[in-house]
This record gives structure tokens, sequence and C-alpha cells, in this order.
């Protein structure tokens, strides 16, 4: 269907090293460090990259599903936390816990949240992620 690209570039060795990741066509561009992915440093990482990534998807697959099933989606607003830790000896994503908020016209809380767990299911991004537990605390606004 579609490709979509970015990249990265990497100077140095890793706890004294930086780095530039590009996103698509230059839609965005950021640094990142070794103290920006694993300690409080100034800049991004890829995790808070595929955070932003999961976080659109979703809140695009939710108000899609909602079209589907005959609502009419207003609003959706999500927040991905990806979090990562130290496994066996290396790092890995081992959570994403999605946070979204939505509004939509003439459908109930009950199918709302059905809705929005089966979009969690199936977005893209989460089926790329499979290995991660994946949660969502979704809230539907009046």
């Amino acid at each position: 269907m579609s490709i979509h690209k970015s990249s990265a570039k990497w100077h140095g060795n890793l706890p004294e090293g930086n780095g530039t990741m590009i996103v698509g066509g230059g839609a965005w561009e950021g640094n990142f460090s070794f103290k920006s992915r694993f300690e409080d440093g100034k800049g991004t990482s890829p995790e808070e990259l595929i955070a932003a990534a999961h976080s659109g998807c979703f809140s695009m697959a939710f108000s899609h599903a909602l079209h589907e099933a005959g609502f009419k989606p207003i609003s959706v607003e999500t927040e991905a936390a990806a979090k990562l830790e130290q496994v066996d000896g290396g790092f890995a994503i081992t959570e994403i816990k999605l946070t979204s908020k939505g509004k939509a016209e003439g459908v109930d809380e009950k199918k709302f949240k059905e809705i929005a767990m089966e979009a969690k299911d199936n977005c893209p991004v989460s089926q790329a992620l499979k290995g991660v537990k994946i949660t969502l605390d979704i809230t539907m606004l009046d």
C-alpha cells in the first residue's frame, strides 16, 4: 500500500555519543543521546517516537472504528507511555500504556469502550508490537 521512511544518524560511542532522527521527508527532526534515552536528558528517544506513532495510530483507528460502527466521531486524544526496562542483560519495551479520551455522537459508554478495545488490538502499530503488553485507559467525554 504505502511505504513510510525515517532515518537516524549516530556519532560516537553509546554513553558519550549523540544522534539525530528525522521523521519522513523532514516533517520532524530531533536529537537523541544516551541521557535522553536512559536517563533524564534533553532530547528524544526511539521509545518516545514509538509512543507517538502508537498514540496517532490508535486515535485514527478508534475514530475509524466508531464511524464504521455507525457513530459520528468528534474527537479522540491519546497519550502513549512506552516503558523501557532492562531485561536479561539487555533492554526492551515491556509495556505501552494508552490513555485516551474521546467524544462521539450516538454511542453509549459501553459500546464506546468496546469499540476502543477493538481499535487498541487492531491498529497497525499495536499489531506490530504484539510482543509488548498494551493497556488502554479510555474515557468517554460528554
